[in-house]
């Protein structure tokens, strides 16, 4: 009994230190850019062994020097609630949890009704997963963590937004944020992704650019080659419609 209080202990022990290593991280961004993320470094290895070269887009811009067209954009169509939530928006979690539940139940039936003709249908497609996390959920996961699906990995990101908002501004994390989101292969940042897509700084973006450079984050490699999907027109002159309501921080 006494090893296992022993080994209770350190695991605590050790899952402290994780916590402070973390907080020491985000603290020192208050005044230091990252020079990468987890979720870029990830993303180089994948490019390297499949392709045996390194592709690589990215600058870093000053939050003053980003198109305040491009926050309103992200905002608008990532997270509108950003400005007010202190990390995790609940009425988000709570219907993609039900949303999640939902799909389940679905692809439960599809699942049922394959087994009893299987020579008849094909194969049941996964149910979609929504995620419901805000701007800083995201950050959280790209800077320190993997992208699998755990509820320990979703833990440690709702821990780790509620530390980049207690020791950052909302103005800090959009910039971290907006340097280092994927907007295609090899293409991180706001001026890699609008020097790419429209060959001009991220400083000059135009609403309707911007709201299709925020469409695409969800699903950046996607839209990167069906730059002409009507859904990505659609939405784009949907979430521009929304801009003028957004103030950024």
């Amino acid at each position: 009994m006494k090893a296992l209080w022993r080994l209770l202990a350190l695991a605590l022990l050790a899952g402290l230190a994780l916590q402070l290593y973390f907080a020491g991280r985000i603290a020192l961004m208050r005044v230091v850019n990252p020079e990468s993320t987890a979720f870029e470094r990830s993303q180089a290895w994948n490019i390297v062994r499949t392709r045996g070269a390194l592709p690589w887009r990215q600058q870093w811009v000053p939050y003053a020097q980003l198109s305040d067209q491009l926050k309103r954009a992200v905002i608008a169509s990532e997270d509108a609630s950003f400005t007010m939530h202190e990390g995790v928006d609940m009425d988000a979690l709570e219907k993609a949890w039900e949303k999640n539940a939902q799909a389940e139940a679905r692809a439960a039936q599809s699942g049922s009704r394959l087994a009893a003709s299987p020579s008849k249908a094909p194969a049941a497609k996964p149910p979609k997963i929504f995620g419901g996390s805000t701007i800083t959920q995201q950050l959280a996961k790209n800077l320190f963590l993997s992208g699998e699906r755990t509820l320990a990995r979703k833990a440690q990101e709702l821990v780790l937004a509620l530390m980049l908002e207690a020791l950052l501004s909302k103005q800090r994390i959009l910039e971290i944020y907006l340097n280092n989101v994927e907007w295609g292969e090899g293409v991180f940042g706001a001026e890699a992704a609008a020097q790419h897509y429209y060959r001009k700084s991220a400083a000059r973006l135009s609403a309707i650019e911007a709201a299709r450079l925020a469409v695409m984050l969800p699903r950046p490699r996607y839209f990167e080659t069906h730059t002409g999907s009507g859904y990505l027109a659609a939405r784009a002159r949907t979430i521009a419609a929304r801009m003028g309501s957004v103030e950024p921080p």
